[in-house]
């Protein structure tokens, strides 16, 4: 496989929202579509004794909220996704800005009963400022909320960004039969399961079937909402999801696993590969071929085991190679780095390679070293 196929299957991204909106539940099915767990946990029950993957750390699983982002990764399809499940809470908030420097595209995660809240302006500020991509996915549709053009009409007043429904919901809370997926024009039916995916049922609105699926009166009423969203909204541009201009709208309820898959096929076709970071003196292409990084987050005491500290960093361009000589451009000097990792939570894996948009972990010690020199 060539560099620059490896660069262009590439996905990172960053999971945000206000704390308790379900980044991390969405997060836990992701990685169970992707392999990576067989068994999705869960942030608080007393049903499931498994806990959340990307909550490793004893406050995250004492407090039940998120302290600090954790990197993970996994293949799909033909695609290598990088996620980063970030803090909620306010105090937690500059570790969430650092990461929010590194990724290429963000999914924001909405309480479809509460709305926009203060933690996702903020947070979307960030991303506006940077003209980053951006996923909206409505969640906790199996619980009574607000209805889903006024949470529409909040999105764009709030988030100031244009939205455009990908999937639209019939009916919420105990009357919830499931959503329609505009982008792939097909109808899945909700059947509620924390680790079993939803099959998916193609079908026309305009027959019969679909009164057959889900009534005659939620059928009419489906093609009714979907008539106005094709006269309200403009066509789902690609392009100006890109630019960061327009939202794609997704929803389901990630802890009940549905709608998650939908919203996973549709990014890894439409989110961005990596693109170009901004240095002071020029703007790095990811396909150049001479090797570039940079630090995002510094964290301390991450293994109980080996109390030092570790710098997670973004390549940029070119191809990392594990003891290859690489240049510190603040000191001057070469160095080399004996150890890179790359974390799936809690776990570490020290690899010989990396592409464009890897995340590595190295540790401090190893530029200190040569700070010292």
């Amino acid at each position: 496989m060539t560099d620059i196929t490896e660069i262009k299957r590439r996905r990172t991204f960053a999971i945000i929202a206000h704390p308790d909106a379900g980044k991390t539940s969405l997060t836990e099915k992701l990685l169970l579509f992707g392999g990576q767990i067989q068994v999705a946990g869960a942030v608080k029950s007393n049903k499931i004794k498994k806990t959340a993957t990307s909550d490793w750390m004893e406050i995250e699983k004492q407090r039940g909220i998120s302290v600090t982002t954790s990197v993970m990764e996994f293949d799909y399809h033909d695609y290598k996704i990088n996620i980063l499940d970030t803090p909620g809470h306010q105090d937690f908030a500059e570790d969430t800005y650092r990461t929010l420097t590194a990724v290429d595209s963000v999914i924001i995660v909405v309480d479809g009963a509460k709305g926009v809240e203060t933690q996702t302006r903020k947070l979307m500020e960030v991303c506006r400022m940077r003209n980053t991509p951006v996923i909206i996915f409505v969640n906790k549709l199996d619980r009574e909320g607000k209805d889903p053009f006024d949470l529409l009409d909040e999105l764009e007043e709030e988030l100031m960004i244009k939205v455009r429904p990908l999937s639209w919901p019939i009916e919420q809370g105990p009357r919830f039969k499931g959503v329609y997926n505009i982008y792939e024009e097909q109808l899945n039916l909700y059947q509620p399961s924390k680790q079993v995916v939803t099959e998916k049922v193609e079908v026309d609105i305009h027959t019969e079937e679909l009164d057959s699926r889900i009534g005659k009166t939620l059928a009419d009423k489906l093609r009714g909402d979907l008539e106005l969203i094709e006269g309200v909204y403009s066509d789902f541009d690609e392009n100006t999801y890109l630019a960061g201009e327009c939202a794609p709208v997704f929803f389901g309820s990630a802890l009940n696993n549905f709608g998650v898959q939908e919203l996973l096929d549709c990014f890894v076709e439409i989110a961005p590969s990596p693109r170009p970071i901004q240095a002071e003196e020029r703007e790095v292409e990811p396909n150049e071929a001479k090797f570039t990084g940079f630090i995002f987050k510094i964290t301390a005491n991450i293994d109980p085991n080996h109390r030092s500290c570790v710098a997670f960093c973004k390549v940029c361009s070119g191809k990392f190679v594990r003891n290859a000589p690489y240049l510190h451009v603040r000191h001057g000097k070469t160095m080399r780095f004996s150890s890179p990792t790359q974390f799936m939570a809690q776990r570490k894996t020290t690899i010989d390679e990396a592409f464009a948009a890897t995340l590595l972990v190295c540790r401090i010690m190893e530029v200190l070293k040569l700070a010292t020199r």
